[in-house]
């Protein structure tokens, strides 16, 4: 085993649990949610939430850590063209992260703690909103990486 292939693994290991698991999430979880009455629905997520949303900061760091290391290994100028297309779309999914955090998530919680369940279906649907951005751009750099796309 070499560098390169550890920095592969923990790369892939990154977007495997960050992009899964939006995808689960979104594809999965949200419509078997829908059957439940806004307050059990609105704590299931706040629940869900807290334990995914740390995870994805481990795998951002990751993924930027291994990223630019895979960057800084073959040099800017030298990396594939689909390197610099897939960190550009990685930088706007940390951004839209960031916001869903900062912002959307915290209402969540605020509003399942006081009980104001319009506000907190508000605050995910804006997480709702930004996860599906954020999956469908997941799955564009996974093309990119994957097949050739950007050759």
């Amino acid at each position: 085993m070499n560098a390169p292939h550890i920095l592969l693994f923990f790369h892939l290991l990154g977007v495997i649990v960050w992009v899964g698991g939006m995808a689960f999430a979104y594809l999965c979880l949200r419509p078997a949610a829908g059957a439940l009455a806004p307050p059990e629905r609105l704590r299931l997520w706040r629940d869900v939430f807290s334990r995914f949303f740390p995870m994805v900061w481990v795998a951002v760091l990751t993924i930027l850590i291994t990223g630019f290391g895979g960057l800084m290994a073959v040099g800017f100028a030298d990396a594939p063209r689909a390197w610099h297309i897939m960190m550009s779309v990685g930088l706007v999914m940390i951004v839209i992260y960031a916001y869903v955090w900062f912002v959307p998530w915290q209402r969540l919680g605020q509003a399942v703690a006081a009980e104001r369940w319009p506000d907190g279906a508000a605050a995910l649907g804006r997480i709702r909103q930004a996860v599906a951005v954020n999956t469908s751009l997941g799955f564009i750099n996974v093309a990119v990486a994957t097949l050739g796309l950007a050759a």
